[in-house]
């Protein structure tokens, strides 16, 4: 029998990822069944369940892998932008985090289990936020008055609230101007 390359296997495990990504912001953890997994992915309940345990294991990579592509985003180009990429085409394929993102917001609701997980994977965005703010610090683009761990924390409750807005259905029309405002609320004063 041959063997299936990493590069086939990995591929396979993304392809996985995506169609489950897209399942889960349609229909919510609750309603993305097997047969819609399979349907949306257009891979049987085995193929699927090969490379991952269970839902809960899949969801868990999903969420993993949209924490980390956010965490790299905020270190190179800052939270405000995954806000704005959000603000910008918040069911984009490629930035699908808005359907993930309230999904793990849920979880860590209602799932003591799933909070005890994710705690790692929400270390990593908040530290990349502290770095990255604490790199404009030391550079003199922050404001100097709020502790940068103040500023980071603001940040993060802003993307909490633009998620439920976004969730809600609200309009989105001043939301690029809300992100304008933010960013000038953290920068230093020229």
């Amino acid at each position: 029998m041959p063997r299936v390359s990493t590069d086939r296997l990995a591929a396979r495990r993304q392809e996985i990822l995506d169609g489950a990504r897209r399942c889960f912001a349609r229909y919510g953890y609750e309603g993305a069944t097997v047969r819609r997994l399979e349907e949306v992915t257009g891979l049987s309940r085995g193929a699927i369940f090969h490379h991952y345990r269970d839902k809960d294991a899949l969801f868990l990579a999903l969420a993993e892998q949209d924490a980390a592509r956010m965490a790299e985003v905020v270190a190179d180009q800052g939270l405000v932008q995954v806000m704005r990429d959000l603000v910008a085409d918040p069911n984009s394929e490629e930035l699908s985090w808005l359907g993930t993102r309230l999904e793990v917001s849920r979880r860590l609701r209602t799932d003591p289990e799933f909070r005890e997980l994710w705690r790692d994977h929400s270390a990593a965005l908040a530290r990349a936020t502290r770095e990255r703010l604490e790199r404009q610090a030391k550079a003199g683009l922050l404001r100097d008055d709020v502790p940068v761990p103040v500023l980071a924390q603001y940040l993060e409750l802003v993307l909490e609230g633009l998620v439920a807005h976004l969730a809600m259905g609200l309009p989105a029309d001043e939301l690029t101007a809300v992100l304008d405002l933010v960013e000038a609320g953290v920068r230093a004063r020229r």
